[in-house]
């Protein structure tokens, strides 16, 4: 288990510096910050002294190495707009980010488990085909719209909860949440909602899908045979197999929904790390990019490393496979 840990935080190393050189020539691929940082009546020489101050006169390989050498030490650059390092602009905001997309991949699993389950176990049924319908609306409404009918009814219409911002906070940890106040879940809920409907409706099919393919295997037929109750068979024998493939799609899903959160966090004025990237991206704000990038790449790689863990808890022929 340790050789194979320590084999899977090599290849994550490997993948976050592969990534940085993507990340790092992509951006500079993208235009000079140079051309939206000076006013419109600037000089020459004011272009070039910028220039020079931010380092971009430099060789591309000599830029890189530079920022290579500080990204280790912890040093992502500082804000070419705000004029602060951009690591902490990035940790000032995530947490917003994070609890919202935690919010997002709960609720896809304490709605879209019970509801696959059902749909799965009794596919002849109308409410199972209405389960099924409706997942298939939730892959084909777009976020933004949906958001926008969210606001417009249970915010304008009805008044039952805010339609921006995050509302009440806790400082807990060296940063603040929402989700520990009434009022900051009153503010999360419609953005969670909305960021949770695709995965919501992901989660129905899987489970629906897995259901279908379980039920009439081997072993679930022993087990009706030796005369378990059908709530057993469901807890101890269908759920748990389905529970593999739903652990590796609910970690990536969770990695994707922290790096494209932008849409949900701009209808809403969710103050997160998505609009503060989006809003850099306009500036050609390069460190705060780089910095974002390189934040979710760190977390796309700690995710996947979990879920492989918990892959290999939950499968016993995976440790047999290794352990052989």
């Amino acid at each position: 288990m340790l050789g194979w840990l320590l084999q899977r935080v090599a290849q994550a190393l490997l993948v976050i510096v592969a990534m940085s050189l993507v990340v790092f020539l992509g951006m500079h691929a993208i235009g000079n910050p140079a051309d939206i940082l000076l006013a419109p009546d600037a000089t020459q020489a004011d272009r070039a002294e910028l220039i020079a101050q931010l380092g971009l006169d430099r060789p591309l390989w000599q830029q890189y190495l530079s920022f290579a050498g500080s990204a280790l030490q912890g040093d992502l650059g500082r804000s070419f707009v705000y004029n602060v390092p951009a690591v902490t602009l990035i940790l000032q905001r995530l947490p917003a980010t994070l609890e919202l997309a935690i919010a997002a991949t709960a609720f896809s699993v304490i709605f879209g488990v019970p509801l696959g389950l059902y749909a799965g176990l009794y596919p002849e049924r109308r409410l199972s085909k209405l389960i099924t319908t409706g997942s298939i609306l939730g892959f084909s409404l777009p976020t933004f719209w949906v958001g926008l009918l969210l606001i417009m009814t249970f915010s304008v219409y009805f008044g039952w909860l805010p339609a921006s911002g995050r509302g009440e906070t806790v400082h807990l940890l060296g940063a603040d949440w929402s989700f520990l106040t009434l009022n900051g879940w009153r503010h999360m809920l419609l953005p969670a909602i909305n960021l949770s409907l695709f995965k919501v409706s992901l989660v129905i099919r899987l489970t629906r899908a897995g259901v279908r393919e379980v039920l009439p295997l081997d072993y679930v037929r022993f087990a009706r045979a030796k005369g378990l109750r059908r709530g057993r068979i469901v807890m101890m024998h269908v759920l748990r197999n389905i529970m593999i493939p739903l652990v590796t799609v609910l970690g990536l899903e969770l990695g994707s929904t922290i790096a494209f959160a932008v849409v949900t966090e701009s209808i809403f004025a969710w103050p997160g790390s998505g609009k503060l990237i989006l809003d850099s991206i306009n500036a050609l704000d390069r460190p705060v990019v780089m910095a974002y990038l390189l934040v979710v790449v760190t977390l796309f790689v700690v995710i996947n490393l979990v879920v492989d863990i918990l892959y290999r808890i939950l499968d016993p022929r995976v440790r047999e496979e290794a352990s052989a």
